[in-house]
């Protein structure tokens, strides 16, 4: 398994912890209250959420297609 697929595979399972540190987080009586009155959730929740989706995506491709490609040799 190349280095590429590792790191893949590391980088998947942070960012499924991320996602879940912010789904659990969006539960919190704090996030509750700032989304009741803003309609939104706060940043450190969002900063979870989107941190955790795009470390996941990064990882799945790193982890399908790291080091996938042809080599030239001399």
């Amino acid at each position: 398994m190349s280095s590429q697929r590792i790191f893949g595979l590391i980088l998947l399972v942070v960012g499924v912890l991320l996602l879940l540190f912010g789904l659990n987080a969006t539960d919190s009586v704090s996030d509750t209250v700032s989304e009741g009155v803003t309609g939104k959730y706060t940043d450190k929740t969002m900063w979870y959420l989107v941190g955790g989706a795009a470390m996941a995506v990064v990882g799945i491709a790193l982890t399908m297609f790291g080091a996938g490609g042809k080599r030239l040799s001399a």
